[in-house]
């Protein structure tokens, strides 16, 4: 007797064919993004819609059902339609979050992953994907943990938010060990990090049980750093209401001004008073690779953690995300647990732990380690310098450009940090508010199909209204794109009315 499924099929055959019809789109979808392309067409950014016409368009009116199988034809014309009503990222007017447009090793690691289809849970089942994170998470965290050369390492996480509250996790559980089995234990825990920080810092609070309030904001300073003597001045008060300290977050970085803490003055304060010490550097953190800007994360090698993502500025494919720690064993020591279905141990006391997931709280894994590690091979160290100083340049560009027009104001730092420029522009003769230009000519130029760029409630100040925030983070950006893109601005501001 036999079993056969309906499925059974020559699954080559069927790659191929699958792979066949999808690369001319492909190529076309990206040929169109490209400046370098002859293709090229600057609106191939796309346009914004309503999620009701994206129903209609995908759903309702395509005449498909999840019942039966679909009709090649039908499975083409999907494909056709996300392209066209997705934000094509390749473009270079995509300037609107921290993370920037793929590239083609980036698609195909991807790729790679996908025919593996594996999890990088246990040694057993992903022995080279393995081998290969621990050797990227070591050789990375050696680039910030100069003075652990030989003890660092990094894993990677779903995020910079799950990198962060990782290390909050582990800072509660290497400070204090019996809150592995007793919860908190009695302790009422301080979280400690700037008012402009990620708002990943107080959801870990709220996921680890030690409550959003009792995660205390720091003031800034005016360039929007964290303010150390207030750091300082917060946590003796909090000692005297009975809290114990026990985690700092500084930022690499900032998400809306670009701001890089004072690390070396923050370090002191958390040896004092015996407080673990984070760098969120998800956004600026890879500015490591370039001698010119890397002296911003000076004193990283005191954190006793970094969250580093490579999927921003350095292009690998979302998600990419390590959690850097100076003594790499401290994941097992703070995340271990008994599971010998799962993990069975090593043939070799004295090697590395292989079997990754031991070091996480979770199970599955994606080896997104495995997509930095061949754009670093493909690129090379030097690569990566060159994409960081080339983005900064572009930026500086920016910067000098609306400084000479009176019409623009900068928001924040005078000379941001990162590769994010915050500024109000004031159309002359126009009387509208700051955030009613902002949103009109963000929403315009997404309407061209040109730009995609973000805008930002002031942090300081909620009165002045919403300002742009400007991210100049793709590898293919040019003086004549960002020129174009300061007369688009303008000649937008002033068709307002």
């Amino acid at each position: 007797m036999s079993i056969k499924s309906d499925l059974e099929k020559n699954r080559v055959q069927e790659l191929d064919d699958l792979l066949s019809a999808l690369k001319p789109k492909i190529l076309e979808y990206i040929s169109q993004a490209d400046p370098n392309s002859s293709n090229y067409k600057s609106s191939s950014l796309g346009t914004y819609h309503e999620p009701r016409f994206l129903r209609e368009k995908l759903i309702t009116s395509s005449g498909n059902n999840l019942d039966k199988p679909c009709t090649p034809e039908q499975l083409a014309e999907t494909i056709d339609k996300v392209l066209e009503y997705s934000v094509n990222t390749w473009n270079p007017g995509f300037l609107d979050k921290l993370y920037a447009s793929n590239n083609p090793i980036g698609v195909v690691s991807d790729i790679l992953l996908s025919i593996l289809n594996t999890n990088s849970h246990v040694y057993t089942v992903s022995p080279v994907l393995s081998v290969l994170e621990n050797y990227i998470g070591h050789k990375y965290a050696s680039l910030f943990f100069t003075n652990n050369q030989e003890t660092c390492g990094g894993l990677t996480f779903s995020g910079g938010s799950w990198s962060n509250i990782t290390s909050m996790q582990i800072a509660r559980s290497l400070k204090y060990p019996e809150t592995k089995s007793k919860g908190n234990a009695g302790y009422k825990f301080a979280i400690y990090t700037s008012k402009h920080c990620h708002y990943s810092v107080v959801k870990g609070a709220i996921l680890l049980g030690l409550g959003s309030e009792n995660v205390f904001k720091v003031d800034v300073t005016p360039q929007g750093l964290l303010n150390v003597l207030d750091l300082e001045n917060v946590i003796e008060e909090t000692i005297k209401k009975g809290f114990t300290p026990l985690y700092i977050n500084a930022t690499a970085g900032t998400t809306v001004f670009g701001s890089f803490d004072p690390f070396i003055q923050i370090h002191k304060v958390a040896k004092k008073y015996n407080v673990y010490f984070h760098i969120d550097g998800s956004w600026g953190g890879n500015v490591i690779f370039s001698p010119h800007y890397k002296n911003r994360l000076q004193g990283c090698e005191f954190a006793d953690s970094i969250t580093v993502n490579p999927h921003k500025m350095l292009g690998i494919p979302t998600t990419c995300s390590f959690l850097l720690l100076p003594h790499v064993g401290n994941f097992q020591a703070t995340m271990s647990l008994q599971a010998p279905y799962l993990f069975h141990g090593r043939d070799n006391p004295e090697e590395g732990n292989y079997d990754l997931a031991d070091g996480t709280m979770g199970c599955g894994r994606r080896a997104d380690s495995f997509k930095f590690y061949l754009a670093w091979l493909y690129y090379g160290e030097s690569g990566f310098q060159d994409r960081v100083d080339h983005a900064f340049k572009i930026q500086g560009y920016f910067v000098d450009k609306i400084k000479a027009n009176s019409a623009f104001e900068i928001v924040g730092p005078k000379f941001p940090q990162c590769l994010q420029v915050c500024f109000y522009y004031h159309p002359p003769n126009i009387k509208a508010s700051n955030t009613e230009i902002t949103r009109y000519i963000s929403r315009e130029l997404h309407k061209l199909g040109k730009y995609l760029v973000d805008f930002s409630p002031n942090p300081e100040d909620d009165s002045k209204g919403e300002f742009f925030r400007v991210v100049f983070n793709s590898p293919i950006l040019t003086d004549k794109i960002v020129d174009d893109l300061y007369d688009s601005i303008v000649q937008v501001g002033q068709e307002l009315e």
